[in-house]
């Protein structure tokens, strides 16, 4: 196996952050945010809106409120400079392109400060916010981190701001506390998905899966041709978990309520069925793994899917940058579809959603920062961000389009799930409660040392020790 040196490459890396950490801190590496996001001791985001009461679901919003939201406004904001506090791990690249533009624009200038990434970032965030000096733009996680802060309490409301309109409806759940729409998406999506090596597929005529029945017969087939027919990494061992936690879409498409269940304690993924199923997808694609895969990394991974040396990759979408990186000329071959379910009519992405900008509502400049968010969500402000930070997953803003040179895989394979409403946030983003040992279970069943029965009780049984710290009533 050729091996390459992985390359970070943009704020989709950086948006890993939030990954696996049932709430990780969006300012931290994947695989530092997979290991840490158990120690999380937020309250719990029983407050929030629930995405899973509107996804899996149907986009409501029009394309006309769309189009229209996508507008620049027409201001002067000569004389205001507006204070931005960002984390140190972010890709600045994209971000201070629009700003510069703003200027150019508008007249309006940003004093931005860096804070440090991680658990400590975040309780800086909380330590400014209870003494009140928190600035004018914070960037910070959406979902339960941001739950967990009381955000109402701190920022400014867009509910009746028409840039909401323009949210893609699963996103805007993760945003929305107490019923009101708190915060702006910085960059783009990503997925737990599967990545797939298209020449394979062409060549045995095999097609898209849409159940899980599928997805096997493909990796037998895929076999008997004497191909690899999924790459496993688990010598990074935080990919492990992506199966399980990218089949999220499927557990809510069974059990609309399980996250607020399982916060409360009265859900367990050893006994919903769904839920216990996510753990049995880790044992079903032990057979056709390469032989190697306990010591296979991430790295060597996006080798293997990139150099057709394997035909899936079961990860976050993220990958796609390290690949496009390492190897332009070979992402036409590659494409992704979701992690699929039991149902063939309704397979769906689980996705990461990016940290968000918030408005501080007792500012001096709330208007001048409000108008700069309403041209953040313009197409002319998304084109130039885009331009200097590529995306490896869908907009949040309906009606916008990625730029042309947008991979072919987030903009026809990923787009379309987006397109008919068929997304779910991960669960991490609708609760704070997370084992701390989640990917030694799924190491444990992805090497056939556990069965998924094994795992799931013994995993809820982890949760529960978080949920006691979080001061939950789990029995």
């Amino acid at each position: 196996m050729k091996m390459k040196k992985l390359l970070a490459v943009s704020a989709a890396v950086a948006m890993s952050a939030t990954l696996l950490a049932g709430c990780g801190s969006s300012n931290a590496t994947a695989e530092t945010a997979a290991t840490s996001g158990a120690a999380a001791t937020e309250a719990p985001a029983a407050a929030a809106t629930s995405a899973a009461e509107a996804a899996p679901a149907e986009s409501s919003t029009s394309e006309a409120a769309s189009t229209e939201a996508l507008a620049a406004p027409e201001a002067d904001l000569s004389g205001t400079t507006l204070t931005v506090l960002v984390d140190a791990d972010t890709a600045a690249e994209g971000y201070e392109a629009v700003f510069a533009a703003a200027t150019e624009k508008y007249g309006v200038k940003f004093d931005i400060e860096t804070r440090v990434g991680g658990s400590d970032g975040d309780n800086l965030v909380k330590t400014r916010l209870a003494s009140g000096d928190i600035p004018d733009l914070t960037l910070y996680n959406c979902g339960a981190k941001l739950f967990a802060l009381n955000p109402t309490e701190y920022f400014y409301d867009f509910s009746n701001d028409p840039i909401v309109n323009s949210f893609d409806d699963t996103f805007k759940s993760t945003v929305t506390y107490d019923g009101k729409v708190m915060g702006v998406p910085v960059y783009t999506t990503q997925a737990g998905a599967v990545m797939y090596y298209k020449p394979d597929y062409e060549e045995l005529g095999l097609s898209v899966p849409t159940t899980w029945d599928e997805f096997l017969s493909n990796c037998k087939a895929l076999k008997d041709a004497g191909k690899t027919a999924v790459a496993g990494s688990f010598g990074t061992s935080w990919t492990s978990q992506v199966i399980y936690l990218g089949d999220e879409y499927n557990v809510l498409a069974d059990n609309p309520t399980f996250p607020a269940d399982f916060e409360a304690g009265t859900a367990k993924y050893a006994t919903t069925p769904a839920g216990l199923e996510s753990f049995q997808k880790l044992a079903d694609v032990i057979p056709y793994y390469n032989e190697d895969y306990t010591a296979t990394t991430y790295d060597d991974a996006v080798d293997m899917l990139a150099n057709g040396e394997a035909t899936h990759w079961i990860s976050l979408t993220q990958a796609l940058g390290n690949m496009e990186s390492l190897y332009p000329d070979a992402m036409d071959n590659i494409g992704v579809f979701a992690i699929p379910g039991n149902d063939p009519d309704n397979s769906g992405l689980t996705v990461w959603y990016p940290s968000c900008w918030y408005v501080s509502k007792d500012s001096a400049n709330v208007d001048a920062a409000v108008t700069f968010m309403e041209y953040w969500c313009s197409k002319e402000a998304l084109d130039i961000y885009n331009a200097n930070s590529a995306a490896y997953g869908p907009s949040c803003i309906k009606g916008y389009s990625l730029p042309d040179n947008a991979l072919k895989c987030v903009k026809e394979d990923m787009q379309s799930y987006f397109d008919a409403g068929k997304t779910a946030p991960a669960l991490e983003f609708e609760t704070s409660v997370k084992g701390a040992n989640c990917e030694q279970f799924t190491s444990a069943v992805g090497t056939g040392q556990m069965t998924a029965e094994e795992a799931a009780s013994q995993y809820d049984e982890d949760c529960k020790k978080q949920a006691v710290q979080l001061g939950l009533n789990w029995k």
